[in-house]
């Protein structure tokens, strides 16, 4: 066990403006379980290079254990997965073995390319590489991505009998499986929380909560203080003309009172301004107290509902690459309004479905697929390196309404100052909303989304879940996260 600490830490990259972080104090133990949340952008990754000495920063930061990073950087993926590990680690053969045996993965799997493993056998293979360092303090960074829901059980499962580590996750139920500490990177400072990821939402759901109640009292009292200035100002204003009566009132007997009405009105200006002054300072007291709550904007989308009832229709489906077919007889449908989640093992055939309706498909097919002809599809996909160029370019290309979706940018989180850099320099999270956004503006009748959370943190999942209860679009989506589905409220078609 040892005390990891940071020490009046500040860091910002060049040419980007505010900084990440600003004078952080902080205290951890090496024996927690930390899961590390906060929206992409503010930081988590770049945490975890400071931690590593990768950047240079102001401050101190105090780490008695040499660190280790998930994932590693595999230089060549034609190699064998035994060579290509040994390239980037040192580890003895049986020190792998046994941490792949933990993940249920076959020792054959390091005689095979490393490129011909599937996301989830890589994920797993580079997890137990990392656990053969004894003594380094483990950084995981993301490790769900790929993964379906039983490959993540069994990654949680094998977390939660390691020690202590730093982990960044979109998946919230993984995250209160593996963590029993939460450091949160939020607005405007950096704040620990005992407990799971669920214990940090509702701590910070109360504290919002509390904030945003405080912040509505306040705005009642300026706007009394801004009434009342205002009429006090109003009154001691028409005192002042009082001292010289109206142009046609000669005579009229105010010349007398003058000195009295000045005076007064002198005093009622006063105490206008010590109101103004008042309210200020109220403002300057309170400017900060929202600066920390998590705003969860509303997005749009392009959603054009057709006049038919159901839009597809699935019958006894069989795909196969060769003799063999990647599951047995399919059947199901989609109707209007309706979210159905196609779920089953990686592997299991569920990009193969989705490209067979999307006409795309290049092995053999039997069965029947039914649905409207012409029929409008916004398609989400898994890989989108393709995306390149500026966000107007791309727009242009894609015949995108570029308001729409440099708003729904904008909503999801992502920085004005990443708007002039081309999509091929973003990062992969801002990459992600890219593809996101474009489905969103899409005019469309059916949405196809194929693991649209990969690489979205939790508050993006928070605006998905809103919109799709919201607007209940038909949608045909692939994803392992079961809470999403479940509070999405998606029909589950599994495949066998």
């Amino acid at each position: 066990m040892s005390t990891i600490e940071l020490k009046h830490l500040t860091f910002g990259y060049d040419g980007q403006g505010d900084l990440l972080f600003d004078d952080v104090n902080l205290v951890m133990d090496s024996s927690w379980k930390l899961g590390l949340v906060g929206r992409n952008g503010r930081g988590k990754t770049t945490l975890l290079s400071l931690l590593q000495g990768h950047l240079t920063y102001q401050g101190d930061i105090v780490i008695p254990l040499s660190t280790v990073y998930f994932p590693l950087n595999i230089q060549n993926e034609d190699l064998l997965t035994y060579d290509a590990l040994t390239e980037v680690s040192s580890f003895e053969l049986w020190q792998l073995e046994r941490e792949m045996n933990h993940l249920n993965l076959s020792p054959d799997l390091l005689w095979q390319p490393y490129s011909t493993l599937s996301g989830g056998e890589q994920t797993k293979v580079l997890l137990a590489c990392l656990f053969t360092e004894e003594n380094f303090f483990p950084l995981i960074d993301e490790p769900t991505n790929h993964l379906d829901a039983a490959g993540r059980q069994q990654v949680a499962k094998y977390l939660q009998q390691k020690a202590g580590y730093i982990v960044i996750s979109h998946d919230r139920n993984f995250l209160d499986e593996v963590s029993n500490h939460t450091l949160a990177i939020e607005k405007n400072q950096i704040v620990l929380y005992q407990g799971n990821f669920s214990t940090y939402e509702t701590q910070k759901e109360t504290q919002d909560s509390y904030e945003q109640a405080e912040n509505s009292k306040l705005k009642k009292e300026i706007g009394r203080l801004k009434q009342t200035a205002a009429e006090k100002a109003a009154w001691s204003q028409s005192r002042e003309k009082d001292k010289y009566g109206k142009p046609s009132e000669k005579g009229s007997g105010a010349i007398g009172d003058t000195g009295f009405i000045g005076a007064r009105a002198a005093r009622v200006m006063k105490r206008s301004k010590q109101m103004e002054g008042r309210m200020q300072s109220q403002i300057e007291s309170k400017e900060g107290l929202l600066k920390n709550i998590e705003t969860v904007d509303q997005l749009s989308l392009n959603y054009q509902p057709t006049y038919h009832k159901q839009l597809i229709k699935v019958e006894n489906l069989r795909l196969s690459y060769g003799m063999e077919s990647l599951f047995s007889s399919l059947s199901f449908e989609i109707n209007q309004g309706e979210i159905v989640a196609l779920t089953g093992a990686n592997g299991s055939g569920k990009s193969s479905v989705i490209q067979y309706l999307l006409e795309n498909f290049t092995g053999i097919s039997d069965g029947e697929v039914l649905r409207p002809q012409k029929l409008a599809i916004s398609y989400v996909r898994q890989n989108y390196e393709d995306n390149q160029g500026t966000l107007k370019a791309f727009a242009e290309k894609e015949r995108l309404d570029y308001s729409s979706f440099l708003n729904n940018l904008r909503k999801l989180g992502m920085e004005r100052n990443v708007f002039h850099n081309k999509i091929e320099q973003m990062s992969m999270g801002q990459r992600k909303k890219v593809e996101l956004a474009k489905s969103l503006a899409q005019p469309a009748e059916l949405y196809i989304w194929d693991e649209p959370l990969n690489y979205l943190d939790v508050f993006n999942q928070k605006q998905l879940e809103e919109l799709l209860v919201r607007i209940k679009p038909a949608m045909l989506i692939v994803e392992h996260d079961e809470r999403f589905l479940k509070n999405v409220s998606a029909g589950i078609v599994k495949l066998g």
